[in-house]
């Protein structure tokens, strides 16, 4: 096999156990300051991300301990392959996949700059026309975020989301139509993951298992696939 083929696995012990569960593992650690959490589940807060996390996901009582925090008739995003305990029910499952960085050169980009929250709305705009992925109004406060202008007009960005001890998610990935074919999507990856390299940490990334141009993009330069795993969004019981 090639090294950018996407069949290559990294050690599938590598960043265990939190990246098993590396929503819990952030909201219990780094970003803490972003949780709200009753015994053994959290959740980000809803402007932040929609993402909720148990301790144990085969344990009932967490799940209790999630209803009970995030209220009755309330859509949360619990990702992983396990069965949902009575009661909660499915409302989105696609399949996906988890990379983590193995050999991923990274550097700084001369043209991108840093997002913050004056640039969330075309940020917002850029998500909506290119769809990488869940993003809030506050989502650019979990980490870095950067992006490439054109005229002055953002056409690519990247950032940091889910952080767990010793690792950083990286997403958001997208660029718009008119400059796709660029390398403007690997430029700003390799710089993002060039600060998390700098804190002395490594990322890793998520992506739909459909995607398979992303995956290829992704092996190519440095990543390989750690774990299989599903989106999904739940509604807590009445």
């Amino acid at each position: 096999m090639s090294a950018a083929d996407p069949t290559v696995l990294a050690d599938p012990t590598l960043g265990a156990p939190v990246l098993d569960n590396p929503a819990w593992a952030a909201l219990t650690g780094p970003h803490a300051a972003f949780a709200q959490r009753l015994g053994h589940a959290a959740r980000y807060h809803p402007d932040v991300a929609g993402f909720a996390a148990v301790q144990d996901i085969s344990d009932p009582a967490h799940w209790a301990d999630l209803r009970r925090l995030v209220g009755p008739g309330a859509e949360v995003s619990v990702s992983g392959e396990f069965t949902a305990p009575a009661g909660w029910r499915e409302t989105f499952a696609v399949p996906g996949v988890q990379l983590v960085d193995v050999e991923l050169v990274t550097e700084p980009d001369a043209e991108a700059v840093r997002l913050g929250a004056a640039d969330v709305p075309e940020m917002l705009d850029l998500v909506a026309r290119t769809q990488p992925g869940p993003f809030r109004v506050r989502t650019v406060e979990l980490g870095t975020y950067l992006g490439i202008r054109r005229d002055g007009v953002l056409v690519a960005m990247a950032g940091e989301r889910l952080h767990p001890p010793g690792w950083t998610e990286i997403s958001a990935v997208c660029t718009a139509p008119e400059v796709r074919g660029q390398g403007l999507a690997t430029r700003l990856v390799r710089a993002v993951a060039f600060g998390i390299a700098g804190r002395g940490e490594r990322a890793f990334l998520h992506t739909s298992a459909a995607n398979t141009t992303a995956i290829r993009l992704y092996t190519s330069i440095g990543f390989r696939l750690r774990r299989t795993t599903r989106f999904r969004a739940f509604v807590s019981p009445g």
